[in-house]
């Protein structure tokens, strides 16, 4: 199967200056929330190069601001790869476990015998400093959805059928965690987009496609590992029925949808100072309203960058 999932973006990657500062901390946490990575091991979560794909998703935030975005990345892939094994088979496990993670979300202390709760309490007590109510209580409905999906998943693979296209996107776009990273270009930021804007179809269409795009490249970086363990959450899967081809084109199409995505970012992208002039903004909201698409476009050329490198699908 070919491994060219290289797409033309129209911007360039930037790296932080503070991943130094970053990995010293981010070495911290790992040690305080050792239970955690038990079961990665040290040398292949090492070769993941976590604290790289923060300094590329995140490249202007503050030296402490980077090391909280490094600790919520490594969060991610250790929270998503512990359903791997036989627990990714048992949804009301998973469903019990997520629901407790849901309650921290809303002021319930973190069970001091769970390392996923003790962690996540960690992070997303450091998220909500500094945060108007409003933020907040987005971002804790992103994560709602996010933990949520994750027994969906589970009873995917438990019926070994695929999903519809729709019902695929439906439920990649929860497991993929991509709203509670964009709220947290906001936070890193220490901003807030103002609402009209924020919820105007044109950003609402570039917020999807920069969350979409990773997670098309990423089916394909990951079928090698996930066709065997029977995970039908896959485009590569889907596009193979859709089209009766090969692995080989089912990923050639793939990869060519998500490149007519990222087209459709830059076009759109484009069409934001009439957005802003239409909606009448201050010059104040204009600035949040352009930091926000900045990140926008930040992580999808970090994450597209780090993607091709990491050991995390190469090794595989």
């Amino acid at each position: 199967m070919s491994d060219d999932t290289s797409l033309e973006l129209p911007f360039p990657h930037r790296r932080s200056p503070h991943r130094a500062q970053a990995a010293a901390h981010h070495q911290e946490w790992l040690h305080r929330h050792r239970d955690l990575a038990a079961a990665t091991g040290e040398t292949a979560y090492a070769h993941w190069e976590i604290v790289e794909l923060a300094a590329l998703s995140y490249p202007e935030c503050s030296p402490a601001d980077l090391g909280l975005a490094t600790d919520l990345l490594g969060f991610y892939f250790l929270f998503d790869d512990q359903f791997d094994g036989p627990l990714g088979r048992r949804p009301e496990q998973i469903a019990r476990i997520c629901e407790r993670l849901g309650a921290v979300l809303h002021g319930a202390r973190p069970d001091g015998n769970s390392p996923v709760e003790r962690a996540f309490a960690d992070i997303w007590r450091r998220s909500l400093q500094g945060m108007p109510a409003r933020w907040q209580s987005r971002a804790a409905y992103d994560w709602e959805w996010y933990f949520a999906s994750h027994a969906a998943e589970a009873a995917g693979r438990n019926s070994g059928r695929l999903p519809d296209r729709q019902g695929y996107l439906m439920l990649r776009r929860g497991t993929a965690a991509m709203e509670t990273v964009f709220d947290m270009i906001e936070r890193l930021g220490r901003f807030e987009v103002p609402q009209a804007v924020l919820h105007h179809p044109v950003l609402r269409q570039l917020r999807q496609l920069a969350a979409d795009i990773p997670s098309l490249t990423n089916d394909v970086r990951s079928y090698p590992l996930e066709a065997p363990r029977g995970d039908v959450c896959n485009l590569v899967l889907i596009a193979q029925r859709e089209r009766a081809c090969s692995v080989e084109e089912a990923c050639a199409v793939v990869i060519d949808e998500a490149q007519v995505m990222v087209d459709r970012f830059a076009e759109l992208s484009t069409e934001l100072p009439d957005v802003y002039r239409w909606l009448e903004l201050s010059q104040a909201e204009r600035e949040a309203a352009r930091r926000y698409t900045d990140g926008l476009a930040n992580w999808l050329a970090g994450y597209l960058h780090w993607e091709e490198r990491t050991g995390r699908y190469h090794a595989a």
